[in-house]
């Protein structure tokens, strides 16, 4: 049995160019016999043999490869390439590489201890032993169960290979000393986020992606959890989303148990509605919006956490169910609002009109509570008007049904970002600049539908008041090979739920590309992100975190010679925009018992304008940028410029049958439990 035999290391995945491919799995050795092949590959090959070579290994770390497929391969030894034909022999050591097919699917071999071979023993700090499995268990099984490999041991290869930053430290620096890292100016074979460290006082500035499990640390750099939101005192909590499990998030966040008042805005039907209904805790409220259109959905996914001293906004991507926190790759936004002072009741912002304007629209039944700071108060939306949102250096792009015309026009949907849009003077660089739209979830499209979303995107003016010009936008969208050798295999594509007759339209080919997230470790974990922007190289316009998938559902769609705009379903998300900061002063928490310190803005005095440029995290340096900007650097979760689709390459579509195995050796279509306690 694998389980006890001692591993001696791994053959780690190399790019063409000799960096690590992070695609695709390590392959773990042990000692004695071990078979590479086709089932090793994120891709099936069939010059690749499934028993294409053996590895026969010591438990000094030595080892002979041994060709046993029909077809050659190479070895390369320091300056030494060797072709070895069907049953040819070769010795291998630490740090040979491996082609399986010559120029393709290179293996480095990387094993600790080989410079004491006399040592029987390996190193314990570099190599654990593996739980316990049949012989019998799938190799796509086995491969998906050694996705995460001794961080300690790549680490050596990193090492080895030079791959790290010369900059990296052990401890991340402290607000006081933090500084934009160096990073390559392309997304691609660079692991950007391991260097992602934003001071507290800037993190409202930015998106963070949410941690995903089984992914080595360095991925999860500055990511969030949901223990990391809702923490605290809170009082009252408004929690609003699509699909809600409270199984899950019950065992998930204990602390709303502690919560008095629990308000619930959902999206739920049928059997789950009333499974919902069934275990609510007693002090927790279901509402569920009003839906006057047709095929419409609340989709919104936010909170709102009242405590003794302000008010947390929270908007994100992921619905409250297991997999959508911990599997997936999301994006959440949030930050601290203290009460308004006396004096500035009635002064409000841009952001609390967008706030309580969408909230006028969810219509729940307000309840009477007894807060601390305020006495007896009736939570409707009027009273998130209590607090001061004056420091929010974001806009709310908002969605809710209706056909909205005159003054509401421009009030949501894609009309608002249009309107917000048009406001704003962007750099000359963004003139006819690119657009990506990605989501997880294809609406039925039309070209001219596609071209009326596009001059909303596209809106924008110059320093000269002239327009930005319209954008060619790509959509970036996994494909069957992502899905089927994701985190989760097929089981992902179920949160990917596009038909065929959606996907497969032939005008949309020229718009397909590819997810590649390589630089955030998140090519596996497949999104149920939403984001929209528009870009030059690693530069950005503008950004938008929103719940809202690629459809007219979520964005609207306009009517009567563009004089109505019909909207069927909730949306909620955040526009992130080049801003200027000027007398910021300390960022307020809810959560700790200090105010945080202010950041640095360069070296300007206190009377003095700080503009913010928005870059991606693999923006390298600062060269170009205004020495009066700061940087804001925001994971963006996939690769700018996107690579568009291959001929080979096939979008997900969720009504397909698939037949080839995933990493699990499932099929699709198969089940896939969404809820905690499904069957109960």
């Amino acid at each position: 049995m694998a389980g006890s035999r001692v591993k001696i290391g791994l053959l780690i995945p190399l790019q063409k160019n000799l960096l690590v491919d992070y695609s695709v799995s390590n392959i773990p050795i042990f000692q004695g016999r071990n078979i590479i092949g086709r089932n090793n590959l994120a891709i099936s090959d069939k010059r690749v043999s499934r028993k294409h070579v053996s590895l026969h290994t010591t438990v000094d770390g030595s080892a002979e490869v041994v060709v046993e497929g029909p077809n050659p391969v190479i070895v390369k030894s320091g300056d030494e390439r060797k072709k070895l034909s069907t049953q040819d022999k070769a010795p291998f050591v630490h740090g040979d590489i491996l082609e399986l097919i010559p120029g393709n699917y290179l293996f480095k071999y990387v094993t600790v201890g080989n410079e004491d071979a006399s040592s029987s023993k390996i190193d314990s700090s570099f190599l654990r032993k593996e739980k316990r499995h049949s012989e019998e268990e799938s190799s796509a099984v086995k491969r998906n169960r050694h996705i995460l490999e001794d961080e300690s041991l790549e680490k050596t290869l990193q090492e080895n290979d030079n791959l790290e930053q010369d900059d990296v430290v052990a401890i991340a620096p402290t607000d006081s000393q933090w500084k934009p890292p160096e990073v390559l100016a392309s997304c691609e074979n660079v692991e950007a986020i391991r260097h992602f460290c934003v001071p507290k006082d800037r993190l409202s500035l930015i998106f963070r992606l949410m941690r995903v499990q089984g992914l080595p640390a360095w991925t999860n750099s500055c990511s969030v959890a949901i223990q990391d939101v809702i923490q605290g005192n809170v009082l009252i909590a408004v929690l609003s989303n699509y699909m809600v499990d409270i199984d899950w998030l019950m065992s998930a966040c204990p602390d709303l148990r502690k919560i008095p008042h629990v308000l619930v805005i959902h999206g739920e039907s049928g059997a789950t509605i009333d499974r919902l209904k069934k275990n609510r805790p007693a002090n927790w409220i279901l509402h569920k919006p009003p839906l006057p259109i047709s095929y419409g959905t609340h989709h919104s996914k936010a909170m709102l956490l009242v405590y003794p001293q302000g008010v947390r906004v929270v908007v994100h991507t992921a619905n409250l169910i297991y997999v959508d926190w911990n599997n997936k790759t999301q994006g959440l936004w949030m930050q601290d609002f203290p009460w308004k002072e006396q004096q500035n009741l009635n002064k409000g912002s841009s952001f609390e009109n967008d706030l309580v304007d969408y909230l006028n629209t969810l219509k729940w039944s307000e309840f009477n509570v007894n807060l601390p700071v305020v006495g007896n108060v009736n939570i409707n939306p009027s009273f998130f008007k209590k607090f001061d949102y004056s420091s929010s250096k974001v806009r709310l792009i908002a969605s809710v049904p209706g056909y909205h015309k005159g003054t509401n026009l421009k009030k949501w949907g894609h009309m608002k970002l249009r309107g917000v849009l048009e406001e704003c003077i962007f750099d000359k660089e963004f003139c006819k600049s690119p657009l990506v739209y990605q989501f997880s979830s294809l609406g039925s499209l039309d070209e001219r539908w596609l071209a009326e979303l596009a001059v909303s995107m596209s809106s924008g003016i110059l320093n000269d008041g002239s327009p930005l010009g319209s954008g060619k936008p790509l959509i970036i969208w996994p494909t069957v090979e992502d899905v089927r050798c994701s985190l989760e295999g097929y089981a992902a594509g179920n949160a990917i739920p596009s038909p065929q007759k959606n996907v497969e339209k032939d005008f949309l080919k020229k718009y397909w590309a590819r997810w590649k997230a390589n630089h955030v470790g998140r090519c596996r974990a497949m999104p149920h992100i939403k984001t929209y922007t528009r870009y030059n190289g690693q530069n950005l316009a503008w950004f938008l975190l929103t719940s809202a998938n690629l459809s007219k559902a979520a964005w609207g769609a306009l009517q009567k010679n563009s004089s109505q705009l019909m909207i069927r379903s909730y949306e909620l998300g955040v526009l992130f925009l080049p801003s200027t900061i000027q007398d910021r002063g300390s960022e307020f928490s809810c959560t700790e018992n200090l105010i945080l310190n202010q950041g640095e803005c360069k070296s300007f005095s206190d009377t003095e304008v700080c503009k913010t440029k928005l870059v991606t995290l693999c923006r390298k340096g600062n060269n170009g940028i205004d020495s009066s900007s700061e940087v804001i650097r925001l994971p963006v979760p996939y690769q700018l410029p996107p690579q568009p689709y291959t001929s080979e390459d096939i979008p997900w579509s969720w009504d397909r049958q698939y037949f080839e195995k995933d990493v699990y050796g499932q099929v699709w279509p198969h089940h896939v439990e969404l809820y905690a306690n499904e069957d109960a």
